[in-house]
């Protein structure tokens, strides 16, 4: 049995793992204290069952707070993502230091030497990460959906906070339906040109993948046929977790 965790800016999802298969899903703030909602949920686990623990996190003081609390509960080493040595799983053209670790666990949960992908992360910035083969070649980096939404009500004051959702017109009647075109057609316009603009550069084709809250309202609203996986995270950690003899 394993402990996987995706610590994200807001939310860190953590599973349970067995066989290569997800059998629990626990939900937990990354910031502020955590101690009480973990020992909520693992108060009658059998770390004696635990094989490995094995973390990606774009919050370090986040994980050195999971990594304290499960030292507690087991010798199991806790282990962050780019700790291993993922050179056998993917070849990476980055700046190492300077890549999420959640973008390479969606990497590797994909990563296959004749097949090329994007994947598409909606969370707190809406990323896109590319990779031809099993080379991870970089990506983009754009504003996240909901921090741009409350960022403009927070900033003008006769803008309330507004809830996206899909909308079929493209010109407003009022504030509310005014921003939700924008945004809603601002991002279909911003995603399916991104991708056609990594498809010109590189002169190749990409399966495309999605991921994250805001997946679900663009997955059959852009022109670019998409595969939504709200696991990938995990799943790319699942592959890795292999690589902690």
């Amino acid at each position: 049995m394993i402990i996987l965790g995706d610590i994200g800016n807001t939310v860190t999802k953590i599973c349970l793992v067995k066989n290569d298969k997800i059998f629990k899903k626990i939900l937990v703030p990354s910031i502020g204290k955590k101690d009480n909602i973990l020992d909520k949920h693992f108060s009658k686990f059998q770390f004696s069952k635990l094989n490995k623990i094995l973390f990606c996190s774009v919050v370090p003081s986040a994980f050195k707070e999971f990594k304290k609390y499960f030292s507690k509960k087991t010798k199991i080493k806790c282990f962050e993502l780019k700790e291993l040595n993922l050179k056998s799983i993917l070849r990476i053209n980055v700046n190492y230091k300077q890549v999420g670790s959640d973008r390479l666990a969606n990497a590797i949960s994909v990563s296959a030497k004749n097949k090329n992908f994007i994947i598409l992360d909606f969370g707190t910035a809406t990323t896109f990460d590319v990779l031809i083969g099993n080379n991870y070649r970089g990506g983009i980096i754009s504003p996240g959906i909901n921090l741009s939404l409350n960022t403009l009500s927070d900033k003008a004051s006769l803008i309330p906070k507004i809830n996206l959702k899909k909308i079929s017109k493209v010109i407003g009647k009022d504030t509310k339906s005014a921003v939700r075109a924008g945004f809603f057609w601002g991002y279909a316009g911003l995603i399916d040109n991104i991708i056609n603009l990594i498809n010109k550069e590189t002169k190749k084709s990409f399966k495309v993948i999605i991921t994250g809250g805001f997946s679900e309202l663009f997955k059959d609203s852009i022109k670019t046929k998409v595969k939504q996986d709200f696991d990938i995270t995990i799943n790319g950690l699942i592959r890795a977790s292999k690589l902690i003899k």
